[in-house]
């Protein structure tokens, strides 16, 4: 029997959960506030109400076209989460289903991948990059990125994998079904919410990705990360303008996030409540 919760409780926790989540979102709320203002009122000092002026967008506008790198960034985000996926699947489809005594060995040391600083390897990443002329490319930052997150992928599909039960997959193969049919038509359509929460966190993570992103790329393949950079120079930072920039990149992932929050929550939680 579940425990009765008083109403004052409720109250008290959902007060709670506002506070908390208001903390969180302030810094985006108080950007978006600011690419409102002139470059006057946004270096006057803190204030909630803006002038309501657009210059700033119509200046980022005037400075760099919005939509290229808008394009290159949902180029490398959503292919370098299709390949991820791609590579993924099958990888934790067999440590999930067919684990040897390494397995567990292999995961730990993918996960201490992401554990080395990013400027430790930003060198011979570089190197490399140069010498096979993937620099300031789509498809050079694509197959980064997929490398990056890679391990993140296979983890969590790892764990949604984990909670299929291994009958229905021996059933199916009584039946005749392939490897491939197997996780084709069995595997896949059984993880769909876990499937869809890693494709969602892992888009976000490369949409945000800003250390490789600026240091791969130049003009041709540079995403929006290296948008809102450009518009910190020598002669200081222009708040009102980089604040525009900022939300001009925020808003199409905020939006995703919000329309697929249900998904996301539902895959996150997969497995967790039988």
């Amino acid at each position: 029997m579940a425990r009765a919760v008083s109403t004052r409780r409720k109250v008290v926790f959902t007060v709670a959960a506002w506070i908390v989540a208001l903390i969180i979102f302030f810094p985006i709320l108080y950007t978006i506030i600011t690419s409102f203002k002139s470059e006057t009122e946004a270096i006057a000092g803190f204030r909630l109400i803006p002038s309501g002026t657009l210059e700033s967008y119509a200046a980022v506008q005037g400075q760099y076209n919005y939509f290229r790198p808008f394009f290159n960034s949902v180029v490398i985000s959503v292919g370098s989460t299709l390949l991820a996926l791609l590579i993924a699947i099958p990888a934790a489809w067999s440590m999930a289903f067919s684990p040897t005594r390494r397995t567990k060995d292999i995961l730990m040391w993918m996960l201490s991948t992401k554990m080395m600083p990013a400027v430790a390897v930003l060198f011979p990443i570089y190197i490399i990059f140069r010498d096979l002329g993937l620099l300031d490319s789509l498809f050079g930052l694509t197959v980064m990125l997929t490398m990056i997150n890679l391990p993140i992928v296979v983890w969590m599909l790892y764990t949604y994998f984990r909670e299929i039960p291994g009958e229905i997959l021996e059933a199916s193969r009584m039946d005749g079904a392939s490897l491939w049919n197997e996780i084709v038509h069995v595997l896949t359509p059984m993880a769909v919410p876990g499937i869809a929460s890693t494709m969602l966190l892992n888009i976000i993570l490369a949409w945000n990705e800003a250390f490789w992103t600026i240091r791969l790329t130049a003009t041709n393949a540079a995403p929006l990360t290296a948008f809102i950079s450009s518009f910190s120079s020598p002669q200081g930072l222009f708040w009102a303008k980089l604040s525009a920039a900022s939300t001009l990149a925020i808003a199409p992932i905020l939006i995703m996030g919000w329309f697929s929050q249900k998904q996301l929550v539902r895959g996150l939680t997969f497995g967790a409540v039988k």
